[in-house]
Formats: structure tokens, sequence, C-alpha cells
């Protein structure tokens, strides 16, 4: 029936409970016992929260808890027959049972409902879809009864659940009554328009319906129709009562469903008295209770389903909500280290990587920021350094043994806490309340409910139970109570199973691997401990459990090594670049070995504690040693033949020798160049973040004397640095150079290299018409090699001296050459890159003063007639536009430069003519347009003029339908060419212009005030142009505008509030309009709909109140009417602003089309035409197209079933 209609999308509100990393062996990782709460949560199968919160409501009902137990194998069958075609085995109950003994009895913290919904018949696409509880409700106990049919227990349900209602019909002639009783299981209950349960059930059984006027009653003793009024009230109360809250309906205007989240209060208790039949029983047996809360969160599309339970049997244990909160900041809170606090920010990071939510987004609205919460728990945790850190103000000792058991050591350090911490009182007995969602558990307090009356989460369903109902005192606090001892045994059996699979993945998860690093085979070599190269057993493998001490652990390493003599010390060791390096020695003997921080792949160092081999060992992290790369001259380069230095050398034939050596990191660099030496050598580092020096050449910095006192730590070298060893004799050399503190070096195989590439074609070829012969030579080069030795030097390898002139120039992607390089710049300055190609090409190369530029004639593009030129930078635009080589005898006197922008139109022209290039920002490479026309001044602009005209007539008389945006039905606008114009010039100097374009020039008009002018938007002419003394630049045209040019048949000069609008007189009786008529509308005077309404009323001499209003939307196809109405204001109050029919929502305008309804002959007030519906229907038709595109494909809804067998 609904389907996915409840299909968890969106947000995907799913829950998840917290838990720890992840730890080798997770497959066969047992299952996490119960929480401090003692209560089991239901695994989540992908959909199945609804499932999981009817579940544990029916759970917490003990009474259908014990009827269903009370049903043994006798009657109900053996699961392990069930697959057997003569057995009669009842699947639904016995699975129930087995769910709920897990549920009440099973050390897990969380059951599954997989063997459950296989009884049901599901598939996986019943348990990965999300269905309507009130629906499972329902279908469920219709499975429960059907499968239980033959049984004692085949009215359970209905006596438990099951009440009924009476409605009366009570005649008013006649007094008759007539009664019809109707049976329930629920109470479906309207939330819509009321403001709780107990004003619907008010509205339900206690109000009458009165039939009279239209709608009388038929009374079968009166013979006839008759005034009668109807009531409902209860009759049968059952023990529950369950209400289901209508959250979800359909509305059929905007066709789609939704949820209604209004404010919809229920009671704790309520007494139901007021709305039964008259009784003697005593006030107790109408009284309930609520004990259980389904709540959905979400929308009507997608959501999430949890619950609310009354432990009424206390089988659970009840604690502060907040202790949960605190218990989470204990695991986060670093007791193990040494400052023993936490910055306030990686808190909060912390608790996003721990339960995969913000503190912001989970726990602000209700605690308020970190810091708040934490000052609020003084008794647990203190503030340091200004509030930024934050520290346990009583430390646990507790140490975590293994992963799986985290929860275990959170509730041993709470417990602890909780002994000295002043928490919250528990609830009353019987009170407690718990959120069970899903898998997870926690618990609440009363007041927790009134937040579920509205929102998005609210309340779903309702479940209360009498108040007469009482448990015996062996029931509380027994969740063994009444369960079927063949549940008891098989829940004992598998906590035994389970008991024994967590010992053994504890002891599996505590063995460790730890490598002993023994002494004897190792020697002290470049700050660290290297392994003795003839020896193979230098490291020893051994499996220990970390939870023993260090005394067991060096106990078993004596026994291991029975030729060990002396002391032996065990250190914590690590595998660098450099070497193996020791830290801290386990010296307390007491100590387990995961506090000592000892994990899987550890490494210790065995030896005596003091020194190796003779050698003593620094320790600890400040000495870390650092693999560092030396470069020095080569043999061939020393002056003074001096060995490169300690440690494995190889050269590449560049003229520098490169080895790696270790070096602790306290040493100083003074210490590395005595190590090194010569002792004069200059000590460079290689400068970080530097880009090479030409192609390829390398840049160090020279070490300043106080960087040679200073450690490497301090210098912050890390492994695999260069360090340079220079002496000072090779400065000289053209290998290395010097410049302030910078050196660079350029070996033979830095150099690089410039590919030039020539493109001949001979007489021959060029006749075919075509091919092209591509010479090319590598020129070396580096960065400061100047391009004019690279073309000099590509002329005489192409042997092409006769050549000159030419210049170098570079190609883009599409082929197209570049400007040509200056011969004077170096490679570097000329920002081209070596290993790349440069094209030799006829022409001079510009000089440093000069630019090279392209030109063109005319502002139409036309592909390859761009021009070059080369000319002074220091020129003047006029002196530019005066060159004769740019000019052809082709063009007149009047002409200008423009310059063309980066999209490859044609830009603004140059203005000033006695500016440089520089002035105006030329650069090589821009080009100029030599256009056609004098120059504007400036101030000046060029607009597009267009003509409308009229296809019936050689004027027009009136302005076009504007519901025809673009295709109009008499009219069509002509481009007539553009009309150069000051900024300063009036309106009526811009008429008179327009009347001098070639294309207007026959035409017949007695003054230019005949003319009307538009501007245009888009296609659409959009204001008129009024004022004809008015500036172009208060009427705000500028560069680009367009306007429309329409001829009228008398001279018009509008004011500046009037307003030009296009009447449409309905026709009588239909609905369609009479041809448009213009109207200028005096908005000065009275802009609001009143003042409209006595101008149209003067127009068409009758009363305003005869006349009906609306503005036409030719966007929607629509009308909005306007009224012609003021709202009345107290004398107490402002005076109301008067109603602008310019402003919002008309916003009318110049070409606006008003509708008008003469009510004394038209009674139709409807203003829309058939072509307006038909419009409508098509933007509908294209709305539902986009929508149908931007939604998701959601599946199909599915009836949700339950399959019950059938017994005979």
């Amino acid at each position: 029936m609904f389907g996915d209609l409840f299909e968890e999308d969106g947000d995907r509100f799913s829950s998840h409970t917290i838990g720890g990393n992840s730890v080798k062996g997770k497959d066969t990782e047992p299952p996490p016992p119960r929480a401090n709460v003692k209560l089991s949560g239901i695994k989540n199968q992908g959909g199945t929260c609804y499932l999981n919160s009817l579940l544990q409501t029916l759970l917490f009902t003990p009474e259908f808890r014990e009827e269903l137990f009370n049903l043994g194998p006798e009657e109900l069958g053996n699961l392990m027959d069930k697959d057997k075609p003569e057995a009669k085995v009842r699947v639904i109950p016995l699975e129930l049972q087995r769910l709920f003994a897990r549920l009440l009895l099973l050390e897990e913290q969380t059951a599954s409902t997989t063997a459950l919904t296989d009884s049901f018949g599901w598939t996986n696409h019943e348990e990965m879809s999300q269905q309507d509880v009130q629906e499972l409700n329902r279908i469920l106990f219709s499975a429960l009864e059907s499968s239980l049919e033959g049984t004692s227990g085949s009215s359970l349900i209905q006596r438990l659940y099951h009440g009924t209602l009476v409605n009366h019909i009570i005649c008013k002639e006649c007094n008759n009554v007539s009664e019809r009783q109707e049976d329930f299981l629920d109470l479906t209950v309207c939330v819509r328009g009321v403001s709780g349960l107990e004003e619907v059930l008010w509205h339900m059984f206690v109000e009458e319906e009165l039939f009279e006027g239209n709608n009388l009653y038929w009374c079968s003793h009166c013979d006839g129709l008759v005034h009668a009024a109807k009531s409902t009230k209860l009759r049968k109360l059952p023990p529950f009562l369950t209400v289901s809250l209508l959250r979800f309906s359909y509305d059929f205007g905007k066709c789609e469903r939704f949820k209604e989240m209004s404010r919809y209060t229920f009671p704790l208790t309520i007494n139901l008295r007021p709305f039964c039949e008259q009784s003697e029983l005593p006030d107790s047996e109408f009284s309930y209770e609520l004990f259980s809360v389904i709540i959905h969160k979400g929308s009507c599309y997608g959501g999430h389903y949890h619950v609310y339970i009354k432990d009424i049997d206390q089988l659970g244990h009840w604690e502060a909500p907040v202790s949960a909160l605190v218990s989470l900041f204990l695991s986060l809170c670093p007791s193990q280290e040494a400052s023993g606090s936490v910055l306030v920010d990686q808190l909060g990071q912390k608790i996003m990587d721990k339960i995969g939510s913000s503190w912001n987004k989970k726990f602000r609205k209700q605690y308020g920021p970190i810091s708040k919460f934490l000052q609020s728990h003084t008794d647990v945790f203190m503030l340091v350094s200004n509030g930024s850190c934050v520290a346990l103000k009583a430390t646990t000792t507790s140490e975590p043994v293994a992963p799986s058991l985290h929860s275990n050591r959170l509730e041993h350090a709470e417990a602890e806490l909780q002994g000295s911490a002043e928490l919250d009182a528990e609830p009353a007995s019987g009170s407690c309340w718990f959120d069970l969602n899903d898998s997870a558990v926690t618990p609440i307090r009363e007041q927790a409910i009134s937040k579920q009356f509205e929102g998005r989460e609210s309340a779903y369903m309702l479940f209360y139970r009498k108040s007469t109902l009482q448990r015996p005192p062996q029931a509380k606090g027994n969740p063994a109570y009444k369960v079927p001892l063949h549940l008891l045994e098989m829940i004992q059996e598998e906590n035994a199973t389970l008991q024994q699979r967590r010992a053994d993945f504890d002891a599996s998860s505590n063995r460790i691997e730890v490598r002993l690093h023994l002494a004897p085979h190792y020697h002290v070599q470049n700050g660290a401990l290297q392994p003795s190269s003839t020896n193979t057993r230098a490291v020893v493998s051994m499996m220990f459990d970390r939870r023993k001490t260090v005394g067991d652990l060096r106990l078993a390493v004596y026994q291991m090594q029975t030729t060990w003599e002396g002391d032996m010390a065990l250190t914590l060791a690590k595998n660098l670049p450099a070497g193996l390096h020791l830290y801290d020695t386990l010296d307390d003997d007491e100590k387990s070995l995961y506090s000592a921080g000892l994990c899987n792949g550890s490494d210790l160092f065995v030896w005596n504690g003091k020194e190796v081999n003779g050698v003593q060992v620094q320790t600890g992290a400040e000495w870390e040693p650092v693999l560092l790369t030396i470069l020095r001259p080569g043999e061939d380069e020393l002056d003074s033949g001096s060995a490169p230095g300690v440690g494995a050398t190889r050269t590449d034939g560049s003229g520098i020798v490169r080895f790696t050596q270790g070096f602790a990191s306290g040493i100083t660099l003074g210490g590395v160049r005595e190590v090194l030496g010569p002792q004069e050598a200059l000590v460079c580092q290689e400068a970080k973040g530097a880009q090479p020096g030409g192609g390829g050449a390398s840049g160090w910095r020279l070490c300043p004397p106080e960087a040679m006192r200073q450690t490497l730590r301090e210098l912050t070298l890390r492994d695999g640095d260069s360090l340079l060893l220079l002496p000072s004799t090779q400065l000289t050399n053209s290998m290395f150079s010097l410049s302030g503190d910078m050196v660079t070096v350029m070996t033979p195989l830095d150099c690089r290299w410039l590919q030039v590439e020539y493109w001949s074609q001979t007489a021959s070829e060029e006749e075919e018409g075509g091919r092209q012969e591509c010479k090319k030579r590598k020129i070396p080069a580096s960065g400061d090699t100047r391009l004019g030795e690279v073309k000099q030097r590509a002329l005489e390898e192409l042997q092409l001296q006769e050549y000159e002139p030419c210049c170098l120039r570079q190609m883009d992607r599409t082929g197209k050459l570049l400007p040509p390089v200056c011969d004077h710049l170096s490679v570097r300055d000329a920002g081209i890159r070596l290993m790349t190609s440069l094209c030799l090409c006829h022409g001079c190369a510009p000089k440093a003063s000069q630019l090279f530029l392209y030109f063109r004639v005319g502002v139409v593009p036309s592909a390859g007639q761009d021009r070059e030129i080369i000319v002074e930078e220091r020129l003047s635009v006029k002196e530019v536009s005066a060159l004769k080589s740019c000019l052809g005898s082709r063009l007149g006197m009047c002409w200008h430069l423009r310059r063309m922008d980066w999209c490859e139109e044609v830009g603004e022209p140059l203005m000033d003519e006695n500016a440089s290039l520089l002035d105006v920002k030329l650069c090589s490479g821009d080009t100029l347009v030599i256009a056609e026309g004098q120059l504007p001044p400036k101030g000046f602009l060029k607009l597009s003029v267009r003509w409308l005209v009229d296809r019936s007539s050689d004027c027009v008389s009136s302005f076009p339908d504007l519901s025809h945006k673009i295709e109009w039905a008499e009219m069509e606008m002509t481009s007539v060419g553009y009309v150069e114009i000051s900024q300063e010039a009036s309106l009526h100097d811009l008429r008179c212009q327009v009347l001098t374009l070639p294309a207007l020039v026959g035409l017949c008009m007695p003054t230019p005030e005949f003319l009307r002018l538009w501007v245009m938007e888009g296609q659409t002419p959009s204001r008129i142009l009024r004022g004809n003394q008015q500036t172009l630049r208060k009427l705000k045209l500028g560069m680009g505008s367009e306007v429309c040019v329409q001829k009228l048949l008398c001279e018009e000069d509008l004011g500046l509030k009037e307003v030009l609008l296009r009447l449409k007189m309905g026709v009588p009786g239909e609905r369609a309009y009479y041809s448009a008529q213009e109207f200028v509308w005096d908005a000065g005077r009275d802009p609001s709909p009143k003042g409209l309404y006595n101008s149209l009323a003067s127009l068409y001499s009758t009363s305003p109140d005869n006349l009906l209003l609306a503005k036409h939307l030719p966007d929607k196809h629509t009308w909005m009417a306007i009224h012609n109405w003021t709202q009345h204001v107290s004398k107490k109050k402002k005076k109301k602003k008067v109603e602008s029919l310019q402003g919002t929502p008309y916003c009318l305008r110049d070409g606006d089309i008003i509708g008008v309804k003469n009510l004394l002959v038209d009674s139709n007030r409807e203003f829309s035409t058939l072509k307006d519906e038909q419009e409508q229907q098509r933007l509908r038709e294209q709305t539902d197209i986009h929508k149908k595109g931007a939604n998701k494909n959601r599946k199909p809804e599915v009836a949700l079933s339950i399959n019950v067998a059938v017994f005979r």
C-alpha cells in the first residue's frame, strides 16, 4: 500500500552506536556485551527501523510477552521440524518467542530480526524498503491471529487490544435510537486542525453531529426525512489502547503528499470516562497511562523511526542522560599523556572522529558550546591554560586490555567517577524511560516526551495501558520471569558460547609480535645502530601477551638468551632511514606492556643500557639520526685533491660527487663539516622553493656563521635533505657562481637546449599550392643565454646567413605565430621554457623600446587579413594613425583606431589621440582595428536603432500585443543603423539625428515629436523615453543601448509621471477582447488603484464601481486583478502610505496590457481567454517534464504483507 513511501533518503537518518576503531580479526570479533543500561537494541537490516520500534513496544508490554511465552512447543511445534512437510510448526510465534528471549537475556548489545523477517516471507526488498509502522501494526496482529488459530493463544490480540465503540442516531421527532457497534484494535485520530489528543477525542465522542437543512435523516419509524443527532461513544475499553496519529496527508491542490508537523499534545495519563457510555465502574477502570511513543523523524518521503518506552518491569539500568556524554569525554581525554590535558578544539575534532557527527550539530542545541558543557561539570573536568585546554579532575587508572572491551572500560571509569560526582537522581520506580533507536539504547527523562509534540521529529503512535494493571513483585527487575525453560536453556548455551568467543578473541587480540634486536649483533655508525653484515640473527621475533608486565617480558628474554651475562635493558627502538635508533627504556617491571606503549610490531633493543660494542649510544628523540645527501665537487674538480668523505659515493659525469650519510640531529652544522672536511669548506643548503636558475641550474643558499652553531634539529633538516660542501677555491670555477648568499651550480648535465624550426617552400611547391619542408636544429642554451646568440647559431647550423633580417617567434597550440622575441633578452627574461621550439621567420625583431602590433582594416573580422607592424612605444595614437604603412589607398580621410578585446571583438575607440601607446596600456601582441568614420568625441554613445514597421498600414497607431515578445501579430522590427551622439544631447536631438539615418531619409515627418522612442530590453520594447529636454545621461542610456523608433499620427510629449497603457475591453458574453487602444494615465496625481479606476471611469463615462480591471502577465499567461478598495486604518494608528500601482506587486510600466470589464453589460468576471488556458497548460507540461528530470526515480509502491502458513 505504502511501498517505499517512507524510504530513508536525503540525509538518511540512520542510527549508529559509538564504537572504537577496528582491530585485527574484525570478521571474527564477537558481538559486544550489553551496555550499562542493561537493555538490548535491535539491528537495522537496512530499512526495518519501523519494525524494530514496534517489536520493542510489544516486548515492553509484559502482558503480551508473557501470554506469548505461555504457548509451549506442544501447541506451536518445534522449529527443527519446520522443513518437514507433515509437521505443524507455527514459525512466526516461535521466532517471536526466541527474539524476545534474546532481547531479555542474551548478553549482546543488539539482537537480529533476520530469522523473524524470514518467517514473514520477506525478501531483501521488504527489508531494505521502509514501510508505515501503523500499517505494520495491523498486519502483524492479523498474522499472529492467523498463526495462533487452534491454540490457547488464539484470542491473545482480542483480549489485550480489542475494543468497541457504538454509533447512536436519535430521531428528534420520535426519539427512536438507531445503534451500530464497531470493533477496533487501534484508534486513528486526526492531527490537522486540532491542538491535541483530548481535543480530538472530544470532537469524536462528545460532540453531536446534527442532521438538518438539506442533510436530513431517514427515520424508519417516522417513515420520512427528519431532524436527528448522531453521536459516538466508547463502549468497551481494551487493556491496551493504541492511538495512531494521522501525520501524513495528501494535498489535492498541489497533488503531493505532506507531513503535518504542527503542535499536537498528548497526556501521560488520561481518563476516558467522558468519552465512554455511562457506567457504574470506578474511575480507575477508565484511567490509562502512556508507556510507549513511536516517533517518526523526517518527511513524508523519507525518515527514520525510533521509540520512547517506559520500563515498567524495571529491567534496565537508568542513569542521568548526561552521564553517557560524560563517558564519551572520558574516552577522549588523554589520561596517558604527560601533560594530562587536551586542547578544546582538538576535543571537538575527536568527537567528530568518534561518533561521525560534530558537537554543534548533535549536542550544541541542548548543552551549548563544548566549553560551557565542561564548565557545568567541574566535578569531572577542569579547564586549564585560560580555558583552551581540558583535563580530568580525577584521572582513572583503568587500562584497556582489548579493543573489544572498550565499552567496559568506559563503564568502569564512569562507575568510579560517579562515586564522587553529583549526578541527577534516578526517577521513581517504574517511571524510567528509554530511547530505543535500533541498536542504540539511551536513558531519557520523562520531560523529553514533550519535545515530540511537533516538528520534523514528532510522535506517530501512542500506546496506553490501564492503570489498574499491576505487575507482580517477582517480575520487577527479573528479565527471566515466565520465560519457558527450553528458551532459558537455549540462552544459557548461547551466552556460554559468546563468553568463550570473547575470551578467545581477547587472548588473540592481546597477543602481539615483538621484534628483539640483540646488541651483540649491532655496531654504531653515522649516529645510528647498524646490524653486522655477517650476522643473520640480529633480530628475533617473539609473540607475547601485552597484558603481562615488563618484568614478565624481561624474564622471557632471559630464558631465551641463555648465554646473556650482566644487566639487561629493554629499550623501545625504531627503524629510521639512517638506521636503528633508541628511545625510552622500560624500567618499571610492574607496568603492563600496553601501558608501556608496546603494540603489534614494536621493536625492542636488548642491551646493557650503556654501550654497544664499546661505543656509547645516545638515546631519545633529540638524538634521532638524520640521513642527509652530501654533494661536493668531484676528484678532478678538487684543487686540494682531498678525498670526498665518508660513505658510498656515486658520480654521474656531472662533476659532482653525491653520497648519503647519517648524523645525529643533536650535532651542530659545524660538527658535520668537521666530520666531512675540509674545515675551510663552505656549507650550502638547498634553497627551498627557489626556481632553477636557467635551464636546470640549481640554487643553494650559503649557511651563515651563526647557522654553523645550530643543531640539525634547530635547522629543521630532515631525511633526504641535501648539503653542498664547496671549497672556497672552487668559486672561481665556471661550474659555481656566488651572488650574495646564493650559489648557483651549473653542471654540464644542467645545460638545456632550444629547438629552432625553419619552414621553407620552393617556387614549384608554391605553384602546386602547398607543401612545406621543415628544418630543425637543437641549439644548446641556458637561462642566461641571449636569444640573439640562439638565432645567430641557428642561422649558421641551418646555413641561412642570407636569410637576414629574421626573428624568432613562438607558436601557440593552434599553430598561430606569437609576437617575435627581442634579441637582447635572455631565455629566462623572455619567459621561454627550455626544451621548447622556436620558429625562424622573416622580419625584424623588436627592440627594447618597440612594440609588435597586429592591425586589421574594418570592423568586420576576416581570417588571415591581420597585418603586423613594429612601432616605438612612445609614439602617440595620432602618430600611429598617420603611418602610411597602416593606411591603404582605399580608405578615406575619416577613420580612427579601436582596440580588439580578449574575446576577438572590436572594442572601444582610442579616444585620447595625444596619449602614448604605453599610456593606453598597449602591449606587444595586441590587435588594432582601423575603423571608418570620424572619431566620436569623448562622452559619445553609439546606439543601435530599430524601426517598428506595421505590415497592415504605413503608420503605427497602437503598440503591438506584448504577450508575444518575439513574434508579433502585426508588427516587426527592422534594424536601420547606428547613431553616434553625445551623452549630454537631449532627447529632441536624438530624434533629429535618427531622422538623418540613410534608411529613414525618405520618411515624411512633420516634426521630430511624431516619433516615439522605446528602450529595448532583449527583443521587447520596455520603456518610453520622455522629456524632450532631458539629456541622454539622465535617461540612463549607455554604450550598447538599443532604441526602437515608432511613427505616430500626432505629436507626443509624455510627462515624467505619465504611463502609456494598452486597454483591452472585454467582449460581453465572450472570453475575448476588442482591439487594444492606447491610454495615457497620469500617475503623478494618484498612483493608487483608485486613481486608475477614476481615470478609466472618466474615459468610459461610467462609475468606478461598474469597472473591473486586471493586468496581463505575459510570462505566465495569467491576469492579476486590480482591486478598487482601500484598507481602513484606525485613527490611533499611523496614516497608511498610499499604495502605488507602479510598485509591487503590480509594477505598471509603459506598454502593459490592462483588461477592462464593464459590469453593466458583462457579468463575466473571469479575464483569462482560451488561449491563456492553452498556454498555461503548455507551461505546466514543461514544468512537469523538468520536475521528472530533476526528481529521483522512486521505486513503485508495493503493499506490505506477512505470509502465514495454513494449519489444518
